[in-house]
């Protein structure tokens, strides 16, 4: 039978089958356009599922209706909280479309939403990798780009002094014969590459992160070292051997630590190391082969610390006032920032925060002198283990200059071997911060000579703890800690005299008094210290209501009077409980007491729509400590069904007088969707009511500034010592920097403010998606970033300034990636878009 005879036959009997399979994609689709129709997108995403497993050819002409279906069947399993389902109509979806940008993008969107922040990210990421000129995936990434890639990599990367002292003692390391190297926490390889480059005849490197383990692959194979390196994306506590690796190294190479020393785990860590992966180090007098013992880089550590008076740390950790625009705040409530050590915390809370001293805005005053915290051998195994086990030192430091104790401020020097160090005080040029451990809970901060301040020093769950800081008092000649002191510490007080000022304390007190303590972040610290924010507010909402009350007083007493007539009582009410109230809404993110000083504004009844429990409590006793009636506060999440529906009536006939928005995040950027919610607003508005802020400018210059570009991207192969690593890590650079202090920012500007934007959520016609802007040049110098912040008018006349020295607003800046020279005198034109609350900056050459 001839070839041609046989294809015959099978076309004959596979037309059939063809002719069966159009037969059901044909009825498929016709079902699933009904059920479009029908909104039954459930159904209608498996007919389509169907229809294109059936015939791919049709994927092309299929595609926006699938998308359109997967997307509305995906808001109504989220809503159902069907998350498995969820994401395996976006597996399957993806199976179908593996390169479609728009679904993974929606993917990511949806994890994001849940919490899967790294997840997210990468899906974001991949999305802007399908198609670089899609804005909403470009813009998702941007802001997520954090979670994959930190910004310290960058700014680690171009320190040359780091690379160069890490990169000497490791070949002097390797060259004394610890030929086998393991790097814990890898990140690019930078420091596997080193030990390589050196000699080593085994390296391994593990990294946990995906994002970073699949980097370091690019980076180790464009070295052309992936021959020699060998990585491992897991946990180095998950390292056994021969599994992972076929025997014990002679040396772990690792700089897993934060500005706090042990916050990511290098005890934990090189315990593991010892006990399981390193040679047996070696003992004192020995002087054979290196590589018969183990090491590790680096060898030690000290810890030192200082007592510093900062302003800027203390308006971000305490609350300095009692009255805020008219609000006093009881001493009932005790707010506190997440940067505080609790032994007794049911969840471990990191105990510092981290600042780049030498830039804090307002610079430090060092209070007393720099004093050693403790010393750790990172090669001493029973040291390590002792670490946390140790009670905690009791630590007494003199004062030696009078001022107000807002912080004890850390750093290390990073002993590598016996002749290379690396420290991160603040005194030195580097990519290090310090950790900072604000001072709360004492009743008095003022300190002089004479004084000591007192402390308890331990390394607990991984963390350095600084805990019960305190102050002798040089009147007082005795040991008496003017620091709060919690009842049920009564029994462990070390004295009569502090035994009898605690009874006294407690005597004194209110009897059955609620306490509060209101756990806030700092830039919800900072906010309630911006005085001029809530006086501001005050008089604008003043402004509205005053307006708004002549109308209803004449409405209302019209009314009345006809009621009058017709019952002929002659009688009154007055006029305060005929009047509906006033209905005010603060959809302000997080704690906010803007509320409270609405309710103090009339007959106003204000609503709040924070979430936290503790949060609601804190309000309710600032309310009854101001004495509003009862019930005068709502709390708005509690009567809406879900947090989407915010913005809708306080009653089925009743409209907002005021709604309150928060159009920037504390980061510098705009809020998300933040003109949607005032097209919403702007329909739940009742006659003269008003949106606040009501429109907002954003204003910019160019600068030059090292300091950002070093922050953003690494600067070429000199800076990593000729390792090519500078082209995969900055895929992940993002052009906007968030959470500067232009106030201390080291930059040149190279012009004059200008406004970039107007943003008006009353008038919304006044906006434009696009337009240029001509900047004057007035010193001569390389525009490398372009800052910008922003003036919010709550009206015509009341201003709110993001980037004054009592904002509670960072400022952000917008990096070129290749730098401009100009000339004094030359003008550049920017060009400024505005697309779903995002903001793009790019100069027109």
């Amino acid at each position: 039978m001839s070839n041609s005879r046989l294809r015959s036959r099978r076309d004959a009997g596979g037309g059939a089958g063809a002719a069966g399979r159009d037969e059901l994609v044909s009825r498929s689709l016709q079902s699933a356009e009904h059920c479009l129709g029908v909104q039954d997108f459930g159904t209608a995403y498996a007919h389509y599922l169907l229809v294109l497993s059936l015939a791919p050819e049709l994927k092309d002409s299929v595609k926006e209706t699938f998308q359109y279906t997967l997307f509305r069947w995906a808001e109504e399993l989220d809503a159902l909280n069907r998350i498995q389902d969820l994401l395996g109509c976006y597996e399957q979806a993806l199976e179908l479309f593996p390169d479609d940008e728009v679904i993974c993008n929606s993917m990511g969107e949806h994890l994001f939403r849940m919490g899967f922040r790294d997840e997210a990210a990468g899906y974001f990421h991949k999305a802007v990798k399908l198609n670089p000129d899609f804005s909403d995936a470009k813009e998702n990434f941007y802001r997520v780009a954090n979670w994959l890639v930190e910004r310290w990599h960058f700014i680690m990367l171009n320190d040359t002094k780091r690379n160069t002292i890490y990169n000497a003692a490791i070949q002097k390391a390797v060259c004394l014969g610890s030929r086998s190297v393991l790097d814990i926490g890898a990140g690019t390889g930078i420091l596997s590459m080193f030990a390589k480059k050196a000699g080593a005849h085994s390296v391994y490197a593990c990294e946990l992160s995906k994002t970073m383990y699949e980097l370091a692959c690019d980076v180790v194979a464009a070295n052309k070292m992936e021959a020699g390196i060998k990585l491992l994306h897991m946990k180095s506590l998950d390292i056994e051997i021969p599994k992972h690796i076929p025997e014990r190294v002679s040396l772990v190479v690792t700089e897993t630590v934060d500005a706090g020393l042990f916050g990511e785990g290098i005890v934990e860590s090189l315990i593991h190391a010892w006990e399981h992966l390193l040679l047996q180090p070696k003992t004192k007098g020995e002087n054979c082969n290196c590589e018969k013992y183990g090491k590790v880089i680096p060898a030690s550590a000290v810890i030192f610390g200082m007592a510093v008076e900062c302003a800027e740390i203390r308006r971000q950790h305490r609350v300095g006032i009692k009255d805020i625009a008219g609000i006093h705040l009881p001493t009932n409530v005790k707010f506190q920032s997440p940067a505080y050590s609790s032994v007794d915390a049911e969840e471990t809370v990191e105990p510092y925060t981290t600042e780049k001293m030498s830039r804090v805005p307002g610079g430090y005053l060092a209070l007393t002198e720099c004093f050693e915290i403790m010393t750790v051998d990172f090669n001493n195994l029973q040291e390590l283990k002792s670490l946390a086990t140790k009670k905690p030192d009791k630590i007494g430091i003199p004062v030696i200059k009078e001022g107000i104790l807002d912080a004890i401020m850390v750093w290390f020097v990073l002993q590598l071997d016996d002749e290379h160090s690396l420290s991160t005080s603040p005194s030195e040029e580097t990519c290090w911060e310090q950790a900072v451990y604000p001072v709360q809970d004492l009743t008095d901060y003022w300190i002089k000579p004479g004084d000591h301040v007192m402390m308890e020093v331990s390394c607990q769950d991984c963390y350095l703890r600084i805990q019960s800081i305190s102050v002798l008092d040089l009147e007082c000649q005795m040991d008496v800690a003017r620091s709060f002191t919690q009842n049920k510490d009564l029994l462990s007080l070390g004295n009569e005299a502090e035994l009898c000022s605690a009874l006294a304390n407690l005597q004194t007190s209110k009897p059955d008094a609620v306490e509060q303590t209101c756990v806030l972040e700092s830039t919800e610290i900072a906010l309630l210290n911006n005085i001029p924010y809530h006086e501001g507010f005050k008089m604008a909402m003043s402004k509205v209501l005053s307006s708004l009350t002549p109308e209803k007083l004449y409405q209302t007493m019209d009314t009345h009077c006809q009621n009058e007539m017709s019952s002929g009582t002659g009688q009154s009410n007055t006029v305060q409980n005929i009047l509906e109230p006033f209905y005010v809404l603060d959809v302000s993110e997080g704690f906010s007491i803007l509320p409270l000083i609405a309710g103090t504004l009339g007959h106003v009844k204000p609503y709040s729509s924070v979430e936290k429990d503790q949060h609601r409590i804190a309000l309710d006793l600032i309310s009854e400590a101001n004495h509003f009636p009862k019930e005068t506060l709502e709390f708005w999440l509690r009567h809406v069904e879900d947090e989407s529906a915010m913005l809708q009536r306080p009653k089925s006939d009743k409209l907002w007088s005021i709604i309150i928005l928060d159009v920037i995040e504390p980061s510098g950027l705009i809020q998300q969707e933040i003109m949607e919610k005032a097209a919403i607003s702007r329909c739940l508005l009742q006659s003269g009511g008003k949106i606040f802020p009501q429109y907002v400018l954003m204003f910019g210059l160019l600068v030059e500034s090292q300091t950002l570009l070093e922050e953003n991207a690494v600067q070429g192969t000199e800076r990593t010592l000729g390792l090519n690593i500078a082209p995969f890590i900055n895929q992940f650079q993002v052009p906007i920097r968030v959470f500067l202090d232009l106030s201390s920012l080291p930059c040149i500007p190279l012009s004059k403010p200008v406004e970039l934007l107007r943003l008006d959520l009353m008038t919304p016609y006044l906006n434009t998606s696009k337009r240029e802007v001509k900047v004057h040049i007035c010193k001569s110098g390389r525009v490398t970033a372009i800052p910008f912040w922003y003036h919010m008018y709550l009206d015509e006349e009341i201003r709110l300034d993001t980037s004054s020295e009592a904002s509670h607003w960072k400022q952000a800046a917008v990096v070129l990636d290749n730098p401009i020279q100009v000339e004094m005198g030359e003008e550049l034109v920017l060009s400024v878009q505005h697309h779903k609350s995002n903001v793009s900056i790019t100069v027109k050459q």
